[in-house]
């Protein structure tokens, strides 16, 4: 039985950056500032982070990630793996489905975006999480992970900042 968590070694991880970067056109700079730092797929929604600044206890941070481990774990097969990009960092295969306690109460890595972009994504990128640490949000992909968590990050998170990869209508 494989491991619930395996760290990618270098060839993987360039494989799977090289993957990621044609997949979403990613374009990482802080200097630019360009956002998105990737082209968000039609069914995806982008929040704004900024409701976590002011947050004691980091209850919504909490919330927040509860919400979305538990929209990857339900979408993921049983036998299906995560990778965890955490940009220039040590990236990772998970099992969501064979994680126990001995693994630890978190993922190896949040999808908050602590200073470098993290991703969450499924194996083939048809769901997933990008947090951009410039522009303080994270962006949900796909179809069946938004609308297991929609609702969730939009009572935590409060502004919607674009959806589909265009400015969201605010009101």
């Amino acid at each position: 039985m494989a491991a619930a968590v395996e760290k990618l070694e270098d060839g993987e991880y360039e494989q799977v950056w090289r993957r990621f970067r044609h997949e979403f056109a990613f374009r990482p700079s802080m200097a630019s500032r360009t956002w998105p730092a990737i082209k968000e797929p039609a069914d995806s929604v982008t929040w704004s982070l900024a409701s976590l600044d002011d947050d004691p206890g980091y209850a919504k941070l909490d919330a927040m990630v509860d919400a979305i481990n538990d929209g990857l774990w339900a979408c993921t097969a049983t036998e299906g793996t995560l990778l965890i990009l955490d940009w220039q960092h040590d990236c990772y295969r998970i099992r969501p489905h064979a994680m126990t306690a001995k693994d630890g109460p978190r993922w190896p890595a949040s999808m908050m975006p602590d200073g470098d972009y993290n991703i969450h994504v499924a194996e083939d990128f048809r769901y997933g999480t990008f947090g951009h640490p410039w522009e303080n949000s994270i962006c949900v992909m796909g179809a069946p992970l938004l609308q297991r968590v929609a609702s969730s990050l939009d009572e935590i998170l409060l502004r919607r900042v674009r959806e589909g990869g265009t400015s969201a209508v605010t009101t």
